[in-house]
């Protein structure tokens, strides 16, 4: 069985981060979708939130690849080996995100050569969204319904307005 996992804050999950993980489950048997716990990205969302809109917004996804929704507060390449994880999937948007990434996986697979990383670029209509961004549109009272799915941004100005 390929297992890949796609890990991320997820705060909130958008649509890039839909958009590659339904690209990705083509590629696996099963992805593990690891939600970081990232007490240092502040996350507006609790775990439990995120972990539970993953599970909705991806679960029409099930018929293509066994999708399982995991919170995780390790080493990447620890939680990767815990969950059997043959290939780490990352999304690419920018050439910033390709210098970050490119540190991490020279890193990573000094941890564990047997767990590959697999970069997939992000479709041009996503490029440019990033969960902090939509999350200061949100705030400033933009639309964001192109950027994160209906429901999702429901929660969002819902969870905003509270603060």
């Amino acid at each position: 069985m390929r297992v890949g996992l796609y890990p991320g804050t997820f705060d909130p999950v958008t649509n890039g981060h839909l958009d590659i993980i339904g690209r990705a489950v083509k590629l696996v048997d099963k992805l593990v979708i690891g939600v970081a716990v990232n007490i240092g990205k502040g996350p507006l969302f609790t775990l439990e939130e995120r972990v539970e809109i993953l599970e909705r917004e991806t679960a029409h996804l099930s018929k293509v690849a066994v999708i399982e929704v995991k919170p995780f507060n390790s080493l990447l390449m620890h939680f990767a080996r815990e969950t059997g994880a043959q290939m780490i999937v990352r999304g690419l948007r920018a050439v910033a995100d390709f210098e970050y990434e490119f540190q991490m996986t020279a890193m990573n697979q000094q941890l564990d050569r047997e767990i590959e990383t697999v970069f997939l670029m992000a479709d041009p209509r996503h490029q440019a969204i990033a969960s902090r961004l939509v999350k200061e549109i949100a705030a400033l009272g933009g639309d964001i319904s192109k950027f994160v799915p209906a429901g999702v941004g429901e929660q969002l100005v819902a969870k905003l307005h509270k603060a």
